[in-house]
């Protein structure tokens, strides 16, 4: 509603003249309706608006228009109801006359095309939007990694004012990956946190953004853990099994991120919601699913044996049974034609998060 009423009235905040006049130059009753400047008609929205009990978020404005608003406010007393109506009349016109509506500047277009842009031009853009946004508008999204990095230096108090200007799961996910007793004096430094001035706010928050921005950029979005594990999901099994064995001699806290990146065809009970299953069956090709079943149900007990029986207790009755037919005619099954089967399956789950079709439980929603 706040961007609404922008586009609506402040084209004319530059000249404050009246020459932005109403559509409709005399009401129903005939009596004349004075000219308002677009800077008015916003004032007699907000002021409907507001005694209606309505949630305008006006702080989303710049502040220049926050204040020419509030300072028009000021200024106006009466308004006689054929011009309420008028004004009222031509705000829902140009609403109604709105086919496609683009976010306000070069941080709304950056929002807008949030991973659609390579890694160096969104780099090279953001750092174009930053000089006059507010820095509590983009410290929200920095990844976590990173703003505990820039918070751990700061004092409790500092990082206090950081939590308490985050979203509440985004506070308690940093407070929770923060040492015990550094985590107990932020906390406690919230509660100091009442009569800090607006100014002091803003220029904490200038300073963390700052900090953030002197953080070099990254060429690969994802971790090198995960991106080691997106590897890992298409080599066989033994291969996968012996580089982990390696990369724990080497390093046991990469390899274990490595293993929590890794997904295969026994992670499908665990991570797939049961209503994603048909789904994730279109996705598969007929003769891979049948070889897959093939050679993981005669383990049923094995990791790899409970995901078949789990795809299968998640079909159609006269599907599965169709498919245990065409298992016991299948015979043996050669151990690289089940890795390529249950590779083309796991692809197909791939495919199908990539395409925003499913999503994967995580661990705490198993």
């Amino acid at each position: 509603m706040s961007q609404d009423l922008a586009k609506f009235s402040f084209p004319s905040l530059d000249t404050d003249t009246a020459s932005a006049a109403l559509n409709h130059a005399h009401a129903a009753s005939g009596r004349t309706i004075r000219k308002l400047t677009g800077r008015q008609k916003a004032a007699i929205i907000v002021r409907l608006l507001v005694a209606e009990g309505a949630d305008l978020k006006l702080s989303a404005l710049p502040e220049d228009m926050q204040t020419a608003l509030t300072e028009t406010i000021a200024e106006m007393r009466l308004v006689d109801r054929d011009t309420l109506n008028t004004v009222i009349a031509e705000f829902v016109e140009t609403m109604e006359q709105v086919g496609l509506s683009f976010p306000a500047g070069l941080g709304g277009a950056l929002k807008a095309l949030d991973g659609k842009l390579s890694p160096g031009a969104s780099s090279r853009l953001r750092q174009r939007a930053r000089a006059g946004e507010d820095p509590w508008e983009r410290i929200p999204s920095a990844d976590t990694p990173s703003l505990l990095s820039v918070l751990e230096p700061e004092s409790a108090e500092v990082a206090s004012v950081v939590l308490s200007k985050l979203p509440v799961g985004r506070a308690a996910e940093i407070l929770g990956k923060m040492p015990g007793e550094r985590a107990r004096r932020v906390a406690y430094g919230v509660s100091l946190t009442e009569g800090i001035a607006p100014d002091m706010v803003a220029r904490i928050g200038a300073s963390i953004a700052l900090e953030l921005d002197g953080r070099p950029s990254r060429a690969f979005p994802a971790a090198p853990a995960a991106r080691v594990g997106a590897i890992l999901n298409s080599t066989s099994s033994q291969l996968r099994d012996d580089l982990l064995t390696g990369l724990e001699e080497d390093d046991a806290a990469f390899a274990e991120g490595v293993r929590k990146a890794i997904f295969t065809f026994a992670n499908i009970a665990e991570r797939v919601n049961p209503r994603d299953v048909p789904k994730l069956l279109r996705e598969i090709p007929q003769a891979e699913l049948i070889t897959a079943l093939a050679a993981t149900l005669p383990a049923p007990d094995s990791p790899d044996g409970q995901a078949a029986t789990f795809l299968l207790n998640n079909m159609s009755q006269r599907m599965a049974a169709a498919l245990r037919d065409e298992v016991e005619t299948r015979g043996r099954i050669k151990p690289k034609e089940a890795d390529a089967a249950l590779a083309a399956a796991v692809a197909a789950v791939r495919n199908l998060v990539e395409m925003g079709e499913i999503t994967l439980l995580e661990e705490d929603e198993e």
